[in-house]
C-alpha cells in the first residue's frame, strides 16, 4: 500500500522573444498552468474519495463486528451473505465509521502535508488521489502528483517530510485512545485470519498506558487497527528508497551519497522477505517499477541547514518507531 508523492516534469510552454532569457523552470512553474485533464479535476478526486469512504466503511463494519464477537479483527472471510445483509440494511455501515474516519484522516493528513507544502513553495501539485480497493483495509492508500520542477534540496526535503510527520501526528493520538479502550484479551487464531505485528510505538505506548498488558494480549479496537495501518503506511513511505518520501528525504539530506545507502536498504528487503514477510519481495518489485531515481532539481548543490538535518533525524526516529519486520501473519 504505497503512499509516496510522485513527481513528474512538464515541458515549459513556449515564451516570446521578449522573455527568451527566462529559465525554463521559471516558465514551467509560474506561468499559467496548462488546461487540466479530467483525471486532474476536482470532481474526479472527490469521486475517488467517496468510493474509498465506501470501501473502508464496508471493511470497517466487518472489523467492528469481528471485534464485538471477540474474533480476529482482520480476516479474508467477507462472504456474499455479508454484502447481502449490508444491501438490506445499509445503516449497518455506520459501524464502520470509527475505522474509516480514523484511517482516512491519517491518509488525508499525510497527503495534505505534501500538498500544502507544495502550495507554500508555489509548486504545482494535484489534489490527493485516493485508491479504493478490495483489500484488508479497503484501500491501497493515496498519493499526489507533482506537476512542476522542484527548485532545490530544501524544497524537496520539506515536501517529502511533511507528509509522514502529519500522518504520524494523527496516528499516535488515535493509537493512544485505542490502547486505553481496547479489550485485554488474546485474539483467536482462526483459519483465514490475519494477525498484526507490533511496531515499537505500540509496544512502548502499551507499557506506558497499560502496565502489565502486552500488545499480544490486547485486541485493538477498529480505531487502533486504523492507527496501526497508518503507522505501517508511514514506515513504508519513510524507507530511504527511490520515489518514496524517505528516498526524497535522504537525497535532500546527503545528495548523491544516497545511492549507496538506498542500495543497501533495498538489499535488506531480500532477507526480510525470506524470513519475515513475503510482501517485502512485492514491495521491492513495486519500487523497481517506480524507479530508484529522484526528481530533477534546478539547484541541487544547496545543502540543508542544521534545523532540517535535525528534522531528518526525527524522520529516522519515526521510521524506527513504526517499522514492522513481520507486519502480517496468515493463519
Amino acid at each position: 500500500m504505497g503512499d509516496e508523492f510522485q513527481a513528474e516534469h512538464v515541458r515549459a510552454p513556449q515564451v516570446s522573444e521578449a522573455t527568451y532569457f527566462a529559465p525554463a523552470w521559471v516558465s514551467a512553474r509560474w506561468l499559467p498552468r496548462p488546461r487540466s485533464r479530467w483525471y486532474n479535476s476536482l470532481p474526479f478526486h472527490v469521486t475517488l474519495l467517496l468510493l474509498t469512504i465506501l470501501t473502508t466503511l464496508i471493511v470497517g463494519t466487518h472489523i467492528e463486528l469481528n471485534y464485538l464477537q471477540d474474533l480476529p479483527t482482520f480476516d479474508w472471510d467477507i462472504s456474499g451473505a455479508y454484502f447481502r445483509e449490508l444491501w438490506r440494511d445499509p445503516a449497518r455501515l455506520a459501524m464502520g465509521v470509527p475505522f474509516s474516519f480514523t484511517l482516512l484522516s491519517i491518509l488525508l493528513a499525510h497527503e495534505l502535508g505534501h500538498y500544502l507544502t507544495c502550495r507554500h513553495y508555489g509548486i504545482h501539485a494535484t489534489y490527493p488521489y485516493f485508491i479504493p480497493a478490495p483489500t484488508l483495509i479497503g484501500t491501497l492508500g493515496a498519493f499526489i502528483r507533482i506537476k512542476s520542477p522542484i527548485l532545490n534540496r530544501r524544497e524537496l526535503f520539506d515536501v517529502g517530510i511533511a507528509g509522514p510527520i502529519a500522518g504520524f501526528v494523527i496516528a499516535i493520538p488515535a493509537l493512544i485512545v485505542s490502547i486505553l479502550l481496547s479489550k485485554s484479551s488474546t485474539p483467536l487464531d482462526l483459519p483465514g485470519s490475519v494477525s498484526l505485528g507490533n511496531p515499537l510505538a505500540l509496544i512502548l505506548l502499551t507499557k506506558l498506558l497499560r502496565p502489565g498488558v502486552t500488545p499480544a494480549a490486547m485486541a485493538l479496537n477498529p480505531v487502533g487497527c486504523a492507527a496501526w495501518v497508518g503507522l505501517f503506511a508511514t514506515s513504508l513511505n519513510l524507507l530511504p528508497l527511490g520515489q518514496l518520501d524517505g528516498g526524497h528525504i535522504l537525497y535532500a539530506a546527503v545528495g548523491e551519497k544516497c545511492r549507496k545507502i538506498s542500495r543497501g536498504f533495498f538489499l535488506i528487503l531480500l532477507p526480510l522477505g525470506y524470513f519475515y514477510w513475503v510482501g517485502w519481495f512485492v514491495w521491492g518489485i513495486i519500487l523497481m517499477v517506480l524507479g530508484l531515481r529522484h526528481p530533477l532539481l534546478i539547484e541541487p548543490a544547496e545543502s540543508l541547514d542544521r534545523g532540517r538535518r535535525i528534522l531528518a533525524l526525527m524522520g529516522l526516529l519515526i521510521l524506527i518507531l513504526t517499522f514492522i519486520p513481520a507486519p502480517f501473519a496468515n493463519h
